[in-house]
């Protein structure tokens, strides 16, 4: 949580923070690429106090990791997600003018998010920009070429790995082929068996 005292309800005011806090639990793509609980997520912070509540932008920074699609290696790179919110005074509507004059409209309430005693919890919009900004197919490097899909050899260790390629209409074949051709040494060996006998006689 955030406070927002400081600030007073002055339009106009301005306040800079710079926080280290801690990734909650499956705070990224689950089971595809995120920080790990507990990893530590700088923060960046402006926070601007408008008519109708406190405008905050920021930028987050942290580690990730994940597994790359294509080869299965694990990767880790740093990310940079920016964010914006506006946290509105729960007695102010989007005019800043207090609620209490006009009738309230629910349809504009759903969109806003409103600060409750001057705090205000950041880790939704933390979570939002950080699934938007991490990739939903991450690699190890661009030009990955993945694993073999005969034998699942990575590619990238092996650049000159390949298998024959086998025609499967001609395999039948090649099999009766190498049939005839054990049959035709047998005949041979038995034939060359034969002149020997003779010529010992």
């Amino acid at each position: 949580m955030f406070d927002t005292h400081e600030l007073g309800r002055r339009p106009g005011a301005l306040q800079r923070l710079t926080r280290t806090v801690r990734a909650p639990k499956d705070f990224g793509l689950q089971g595809v690429i995120g920080t790990p609980e507990g990893e530590p997520v700088e923060l960046e912070l402006r926070l601007e106090s408008v008519m109708e509540g406190v405008l905050v932008t920021g930028t987050a920074r942290a580690r990730v990791e994940g597994e790359c699609v294509r080869c299965l290696e694990p990767l880790e790179r740093e990310l940079v997600a920016d964010f914006q919110e506006m946290f509105s005074y729960p007695d102010a509507d989007d005019r800043g003018r207090s609620k209490q004059a006009e009738p309230a409209d629910d349809a504009e309430d759903e969109d806003m998010t409103p600060l409750e005693d001057g705090m205000f919890d950041l880790e939704p919009v933390l979570r939002d920009a950080v699934v938007l900004a991490l990739p939903m197919q991450p690699v190890c490097q661009d030009d990955c070429p993945g694993l073999c899909s005969q034998c699942g050899v990575r590619l990238a260790d092996d650049p000159d790995h390949h298998h024959d390629a086998v025609d499967i209409r001609w395999a039948a074949l090649q099999g009766l082929a190498g049939s005839l051709q054990d049959g035709e040494k047998d005949k041979k060996s038995g034939a060359e068996a034969g002149v020997d006998e003779e010529q010992e006689k």
